[in-house]
């Protein structure tokens, strides 16, 4: 059925929709701007300060002035900076900052922005795939994992012991006398150092794709000195026959299942290298498998853009199903119960809107 094709075209709808088009372009580039923002620290030299010309916040962020006083233009534009009337001196209102700089004390929200700079900097390339089918590999996006570390910190390792951990509190006994555990797409393994620390007679692996992410997780380890964690860069896509078979007492995915290229096949081997009563804990998008039933969703064209430009491509890029970020609590569930969980419990958390957190139990 046709939705929108035969109507006639409405001058009220066409004005409303120019309107909201226009915001769209200049969200589109206060995305962008923010993002710099935050990655050249411009947010923190502003946060907690008075009004400052454009020549203090330069030097006290390191950068050029130039630079700086154009930034500031599209931040005041934007309504995210406060300026006098002269448009001479700029402040980063107490709620702003709250969000967008660096703080051990602040919500920690201005990292998201950089997921948009990276779809710009992906598109010809994902236009070639929209031409020509296939997918961009894993190693073309360099500044991922950095990105994602951040991410996981706010909604993986800040939360592990206080919100997540909690969820499947059996494991816990276990954690303290000494398990093995496994962490399936790990990243830099921020999670799993923190887990390793909090419990030194537990056995920490984590396996991940990208060789950069677990070279930096193994020199953070070993940094730390903690002997306990091992990492290993390891292309899952057999794992339904190559995971060692009851090896482990407790399996985590945070955020990572919706990005191999057999989504299946790596559960179905979570499955088998799990012991008997051994637990899998999962953090993955939290969305519906109907796509209109995501109209409503508060991140869901940042969560779909996502998808297209990095989670469904780069499955696609090793022959894999593609099925993207947004695949949905119905398809999870179906996974999962091929792959052989047949007792699923699926939690939300306050302090994070984006994500499901399923436990399973074989």
């Amino acid at each position: 059925m046709c939705i929108a094709c035969d109507l006639p075209v409405d001058a009220a709808d066409t004005n409303a929709f120019g309107d909201r088009y226009l915001e769209i372009l200049n969200h589109g580039a206060l995305a962008l701007m923010l993002s710099i923002g935050y990655r050249t620290g411009l947010f923190d030299a502003m946060a907690g300060h008075p009004p400052s010309s454009s020549e203090a916040i330069a030097t006290r962020a390191g950068l050029n002035e130039r630079y700086v006083r154009e930034w500031l233009g599209a931040m005041v534009a934007g309504g995210i900076v406060a300026c006098d009337a002269g448009g001479a001196h700029f402040a980063l209102p107490p709620a702003q900052a709250e969000l967008l700089a660096r703080s051990p004390s602040s919500a920690g929200f201005g990292h998201f922005t950089q997921y948009v700079s990276m779809m710009g900097e992906i598109e010809n390339r994902i236009v070639t795939c929209f031409q020509q089918g296939g997918g961009i590999p894993y190693e073309a996006f360099p500044r991922f994992h950095e990105v994602m570390a951040a991410d996981s910190r706010q909604t993986v390792v800040d939360a592990l012991f206080d919100h997540l951990l909690p969820l499947v509190p059996d494991i816990l006994p276990g954690l303290d006398s000494g398990i093995d555990v496994l962490d399936v797409g790990c990243g830099r393994g921020e999670a799993l150092l923190a887990l390793a620390k909090a419990y030194p007679k537990s056995r920490f692996t984590g396996y991940d794709l990208s060789v950069e992410a677990i070279d930096h997780a193994t020199a953070v380890a070993a940094a730390r000195g903690l002997h306990n964690a091992r990492f290993q860069a390891r292309d899952l896509t057999d794992f339904d026959q190559s995971a060692p078979a009851g090896a482990f007492d407790f399996v985590t995915a945070f955020d990572a299942i919706h990005d191999q290229a057999r989504p299946d096949r790596v559960l179905a081997g979570i499955h088998r290298t799990l012991r008997p009563g051994g637990t899998f804990f999962m953090q993955d998008i939290g969305a519906s498998s109907n796509m209109a039933e995501n109209r409503d969703h508060p991140l869901g064209p940042l969560l779909y853009g996502l998808s297209c430009c990095h989670c469904m491509t780069v499955s696609l890029a090793q022959g894999g199903l593609g099925l993207g970020a947004m695949w949905g609590e119905q398809a999870s569930r179906r996974f999962l119960a091929k792959a052989g969980f047949t007792w699923v419990e699926r939690h939300t958390l306050e302090h994070d809107v984006m994500n499901y957190y399923y436990v399973m139990r074989k």
